[in-house]
Order: C-alpha cells, then structure tokens, then sequence
C-alpha cells in the first residue's frame, strides 16, 4: 500500500475520534465512536482467556471496523436505527474501504459483512460485547443523561446476545446489577425511579 493511500483511508477514519455517540462519558463528554470501538476491542483482549474457543484476534479486527461506516453516516443509537438506516450505514463502508487497495480493502469489505451477518461466533460474540460496552457506558454516565426508556433498556440490552458465551453472561449478569444499584441510588438522592416524558409531571408515591 502507498503511503499516500493509507493516509487517505486514515484521514477519513479520523473523523470517528469526532463523531459524537448518544452516550456521555463519566466526566460528562460526548463519547465518541472512536473511544467506543476502542474499548470493545480491549474488552475483546481482556476476555480472551474467559473464553479460549473465540479468536480473539478475529474480533478485535471486527471491534475496530464495525462503526467505521459512522464516519460518514454518523451514529444513530440503536432504538432509533433503521434497516433504512443500516443499508447506508453499509454503503458508506463500501465508499470507505474503496479507498485502499483491493486486497485491503476487501478484507475490510469482508470483516464488515461477517458482522453484519452475525455468521460466525466471532461476530455475535463482538456484537454482544458492542452492546455490553454501551451498558459500561450508561452506567459510567450522570444518569441525568439517560432517557426515560434507557431506566429499563439498560437492564436488558444485550441480554440475548450474551446468552451464547459464558463470560458474559456473567458480565451481563453484574451490569444489571450495577444499572439498578445506580437507579436506587438515583430515587433515594430524590431523582424519580424513572425520569418523566416531557411535559408530564412527577407522578407522587
């Protein structure tokens, strides 16, 4: 690969370290795609001896594709995602990887497809861990930052998706713990259990 192509892609790619996710972080940033597929990656590390029957190494290089169409479509969280939404989430991959050169950007093409599909275990155990990261995440945030729906999403996300691995279903088991240790901590600091729609009151107990 010329250099010039690959700081061609990588110019392109910057744009993740920018593009703002719904989430914030624990010091009150807008997280960005970059730093979420960064730490799904080094989840993907730090589970590798958890559960030795997944190529880890397949899905650090899945982690750190999966959003990279995001840096032309932006982030759009998952309740609000369409299928509409997805296909030009995989034609704007498709204008990236055009980039590079063909056996580059091909293996990228491919790595994208694979996650997509869910076709392997590599993938679904990336796709699970995509989601279990996006719990860490919300737990780590103000909660004042998390909308109404988020009070019970946050308990399930990822649920059926951790199901298949052992590690995280243990994983799974504990962030649900920590979501709600944080929601009781939340009601009795004086915050509602969950948040009110826009425009309606408190309801009282």
């Amino acid at each position: 690969m010329k250099p010039e192509e690959l700081l061609r892609f990588l110019q392109l790619a910057e744009r993740l370290k920018s593009v703002p996710r719904h989430c914030y972080t624990a010091e009150g940033e807008r997280e960005s795609v970059a730093a979420h597929a960064w730490r799904v990656a080094l989840l993907a590390l730090l589970l590798e001896k958890e559960q030795p029957d997944i190529d880890m190494r397949r899905v650090i290089e899945l982690a750190l594709v999966h959003d990279l169409g995001e840096a032309v479509t932006g982030d759009i969280p998952s309740f609000l995602k369409t299928e509409r939404d997805e296909s030009v989430e995989s034609d704007a991959l498709s204008q990236i990887v055009s980039l590079l050169p063909a056996p580059e950007g091909e293996r990228l093409r491919s790595l994208f497809q694979e996650w997509e599909a869910g076709s392997t275990r590599e993938a679904r155990f990336c796709r699970a861990l995509d989601k279990l990261e996006a719990v860490i995440s919300h737990n780590e945030s103000d909660i004042a930052t998390w909308l109404p729906l988020e009070y019970t999403l946050n308990q399930t996300y990822g649920e059926r998706e951790a199901e298949e691995f052992d590690c995280l279903k243990a994983l799974r088991t504990t962030l649900r713990a920590d979501t709600r240790r944080k929601i009781a901590d939340a009601e009795q600091g004086g915050a509602p259990a969950t948040p009110p729609e826009p425009g309606k009151p408190v309801a009282k107990a």
